[in-house]
């Protein structure tokens, strides 16, 4: 297996927090026009917003975002992990 530097982590990582802040951006485009005036804060609670609760697209890209946070909280570990 090849040596992984640090550099290259980080560089990851970059990539990581640009592909989570794209899909934010996405997420709350559509969901302010799917309910004008909705904050990032409330599209944290998507349940108390029926358009975004039972719009199929909206939920998708939603949970396309989660699964970049998640991924990246995963990748954050592995780098603590690895860095001495």
């Amino acid at each position: 297996m090849a040596s992984v530097t640090g550099e290259t982590l980080a560089m990851v990582d970059r990539l990581m927090i640009e592909l989570v802040e794209y899909q934010e951006k996405k997420v709350l485009e559509m969901a302010r026009r799917l309910h004008p005036g909705i904050t990032a804060e409330d599209i944290r609670n998507p349940q108390d917003f029926p358009d975004l609760r039972d719009n199929p697209q909206w939920n998708f890209e939603d949970g396309i975002l989660s699964g970049y946070k998640s991924a990246h909280i995963a990748l954050r570990a592995k780098i603590i992990e690895l860095l001495p």
